[in-house]
């Protein structure tokens, strides 16, 4: 599969996946190289990457979120740098993908399909003014929550399924679990509901689209440390 989408000389972006290598303004490094050789369908070689004429030596067994401009398009995956080295004085990365290449749409997170159980309600008129002028979010503890389903979830935003219809363009406090390591953490976020649809099959049952709302930066990462270790997981699986 990789062979198919991915050729000699494609330009790549590396970002980082580690939160303890984050910069201290919250954003992401990120790194440019180039396909140098395809060597199998889940390992290849790439160059390494320079900042002006300084080579940048990213540490083995590092992980990135890798973006390859390939001719039919944008293309997706994570990957861990195993070894690095010079070869006909060109300096090397070898590096081994730990997720499924996927296409890429520029300036969206990937989504990860997942089935997992969240509350949620509408926001009462005081929190909507706490968190509409970015003030520390009032949360009142005690209200009714609905239960609902989430069916993927990204660094963005997600996708859910309930019985209670949320209005599009309202704001909305979402409840659920994420495996952090070895433990469950729960996260408590407000989300802005960008779509709503009842399903055809389902007649009462509607889909949402929520993109997350003045999230933190923090957060968002362990999300997407959640999906990336959640696609490592299944690509082991799947290799059994």
């Amino acid at each position: 599969m990789l062979s198919r989408f991915i050729s000699l000389g494609d330009k790549i972006e590396l970002r980082e996946v580690d939160r303890s290598r984050i910069t201290e303004d919250g954003s992401q490094r990120v790194y440019y190289s180039a396909v140098h050789e395809v060597l199998s369908e889940d390992t290849m070689e790439i160059t390494m990457p320079q900042e002006q004429t300084k080579l940048i030596l990213l540490p083995v067994d590092s992980e990135y979120d890798l973006v390859f401009y390939g001719e039919s398009g944008l293309y997706q995956c994570f990957a861990r740098i195993a070894d690095r080295y010079k070869s006909n004085n060109i300096y090397i990365l070898r590096v081994e993908l730990t997720s499924n290449l996927r296409k890429y749409q520029r300036r969206e997170y990937y989504r990860f399909s997942c089935a997992l159980e969240m509350c949620a309600r509408s926001l009462e008129e005081e929190e909507l003014q706490a968190v509409e002028s970015k003030s520390p979010s009032l949360l009142q503890p005690g209200l009714p929550l609905r239960r609902s389903v989430i069916v993927d979830i990204s660094g963005g935003g997600l996708r859910f399924m309930s019985a209670q219809k949320y209005e599009t363009g309202s704001l909305i406090y979402c409840s659920y679990h994420l495996l952090k390591g070895k433990e469950s953490k729960k996260y408590e976020i407000i989300g802005k509901v960008l779509a709503v649809g009842e399903l055809e099959n389902r007649p009462g049952v509607y889909e949402h689209r929520v993109q997350y709302y003045n999230m933190d930066v923090e957060t968002r990462e362990e999300i997407i440390r959640f999906i990336f270790e959640e696609e490592r997981r299944n690509r082991k699986k799947d290799r059994v």
